[in-house]
């Protein structure tokens, strides 16, 4: 039961996080969540709790938790909704993911971040914020360190679109269906959507909430493919490994073909689109996995080092910000001229 402190603790958080969503609903729940995190994580008092006693609950938060919140995700997601958007603006969505998909890695390489970190960017940044990017981190079996930044970045750049977008509105020319659309296609977190979408009325929410969703879609598809890629990669060592004498990798680490949670996602997906689920039980639902998600990003939060993050990550912060600029210049592009 050693992991019962950090579960305690994330729990509070996330029933912190609630409360000051309810007090300032601009501040979307996951956001205040991640944040109370990384406040936490600054504490110096606090940093041995946080890698003793505390450290096994909150691993079982950010990676157990993660994955049973995504696959709650998944009863949100219609694929009727979806499909009303058209076959030309779906399009258009599965353009601006991959493009900015591809793009910010390509940033992350040219501008050497290490690891995973910008595969985790992408993630982050292209589909649906923090919760995409623990996701992916436990497929390609990201070590905390190399999360932690993404979760930061995409958590800065997400609570800056809240107040940025809406500043842009007007001088863009954009209507409030328009503003909907540009605000469900670039930015990260669901929540975040929500809370810059809300400003126009319920139409550009409307619009917003499908278009942001059909994103989080794409979640599946991509952490599948790089499962794929990582399996293969995992196969090849052990190949070489087998040929010239040396260690092979532990055959325990080899990725599944399609992670489970993957897997629960699609089914979850499929069940809210063919049955008629009740109302009271998605609201369960939703309930279950924002708590879930809440105390999963809490443990991700509590990762970062904000000290090591300005000395040593400004390249990171810089792909993050130019990952921003990209999704919300490719996603005004495709609202304006298509």
């Amino acid at each position: 039961m050693k992991w019962l402190p950090g579960i305690a603790l994330a729990a509070a958080a996330a029933l912190l996080s609630w409360g000051i969503h309810a007090l300032i609903p601009a501040v979307p729940l996951l956001t205040a969540a991640v944040a109370l995190g990384i406040i936490v994580a600054q504490i110096p008092a606090l940093r041995p709790a946080l890698g003793g006693p505390l450290k096994a609950g909150l691993g079982v938060a950010s990676k157990k938790f993660m994955r049973l919140g995504v696959v709650l995700l998944g009863l949100k997601l219609s694929l009727v909704d979806i499909l009303g958007l058209g076959w030309i603006s779906i399009a258009m969505i599965v353009v601006i993911v991959l493009l900015t998909f591809v793009g910010t890695i390509g940033l992350g390489r040219a501008f050497k971040l290490p690891g995973h970190q910008p595969l985790l960017i992408a993630t982050g940044f292209s589909i649906c914020g923090a919760s995409a990017i623990g996701a992916m981190s436990g497929v390609v079996r990201a070590k905390d360190e190399e999360t932690a930044t993404p979760v930061a970045l995409v958590t800065l750049c997400g609570t800056l679109a809240i107040a940025v977008l809406p500043l842009l509105w007007h001088p863009l020319g954009l209507s409030n269906e328009q503003f909907g659309q540009w605000v469900g296609a670039s930015v990260h977190d669901v929540g975040q959507v929500v809370a810059t979408a809300q400003i126009a009325g319920p139409a550009a929410l409307a619009v917003a909430i499908v278009v942001k969703l059909t994103r989080v879609v794409l979640l599946a598809p991509m952490v599948a493919t790089v499962a794929g890629i990582e399996r293969r990669k995992h196969s090849a060592a052990v190949a070489l490994a087998e040929a010239t004498g040396g260690t092979a990798p532990d055959a325990g680490a080899r990725p599944p073909i399609v992670p489970l949670f993957v897997l629960g996602f699609l089914a979850a997906v499929v069940v809210r689109t063919v049955l008629p689920v009740p109302d009271a039980v998605l609201e369960v639902a939703d309930w279950m996995q924002t708590a879930l998600l809440a105390m999963a990003l809490f443990g991700l939060g509590s990762a970062v080092r904000l000290r090591e993050l300005v000395l040593t990550g400004w390249r990171a912060l810089l792909v993050g910000l130019l990952s921003w600029v990209l999704i919300a210049g490719l996603a005004w592009a495709v609202v304006v001229y298509v």
